[in-house]
């Protein structure tokens, strides 16, 4: 097995299923069957998830909210996110999950203690983090790569949706883009590709972190990643730079 502990980053996205917002059960269904088939590799698992199904940060602007309120509004977002993820996957398994937070919320979830989370990883747990650092002016990129390097994880597993990885180019709009096999860090920050916010993948390469961008509607992709296969794109602090042929 290539990883014996990950952190999956979800967007708010990946639990509204084929809608904006709000909650979408089949797609809460899916998510916790495929966090479950890694759990059942014997592989350890963190999840950070966002909140951009409830409310993104970004919308603080329209309505006059100032700008770290907007992002306090959605940090309480991803423990929304958080709680609906465990309820899904304590209908599934009889594993043990926590929610652990950065805002001390403690009637509902754990707070955010480094050890403690580690511990609870060591023990066979699934352990989801909301509320992203607890700090304003960061996307939950941010927090999921800290969080993965905070509990020692050996790899952070990037869901995307509809797309397969990273890209010379938007392939929406430029038919010749090519997707990566494996990129360097230094290249998708100088080039700009955008698939990640920047300020996470520099923050995995000053520690070496390997990234795993992948498509999160193929079923299985975690598990395939975590026992050694190529899917998506690896980003990692490589030579040469690896075009899909």
């Amino acid at each position: 097995m290539r990883y014996s502990r990950v952190l999956l980053k979800l967007s708010g996205a990946a639990v509204s299923g084929n809608d904006e917002f709000g909650f979408d059960p089949a797609a809460l269904e899916y998510i916790a069957d495929e966090i479950i088939q890694v759990h059942n590799t014997g592989a350890q698992i963190g999840i950070v998830i966002g909140g951009g199904n409830i409310f993104r940060g970004s919308w603080g602007e329209q309505w006059g909210i100032e700008v770290a309120e907007a992002h306090n509004i959605g940090m309480l977002g991803t423990i929304v996110n958080a709680l609906m993820l465990r309820g899904a996957l304590n209908a599934k398994t009889d594993t043990e999950v926590r929610v652990m937070t950065a805002i001390p919320i403690n009637a509902v979830a754990e707070p955010f203690i480094r050890l403690r989370a580690i511990h609870h990883l060591e023990k066979g747990y699934i352990v989801i983090f909301g509320g992203g650092i607890g700090n304003p002016y960061v996307t939950t990129d941010y927090p999921g790569v800290q969080r993965a390097l905070e509990v020692r994880a050996d790899a952070i597993l990037f869901a995307k949706h509809r797309t397969d990885g990273i890209y010379t180019d938007d392939p929406n709009k430029n038919s010749d883009a090519k997707r990566y096999r494996e990129v360097n860090y230094s290249t998708v920050v100088h080039r700009d590709l955008g698939a990640l916010d920047q300020s996470a993948v520099i923050l995995a390469r000053e520690n070496s972190l390997p990234i795993h961008a992948f498509d999160f509607d193929q079923k299985g992709s975690m598990a395939k990643i975590i026992k050694g296969e190529d899917v998506g794109t690896l980003i990692a602090n490589i030579q040469e730079d690896v075009l899909e042929t």
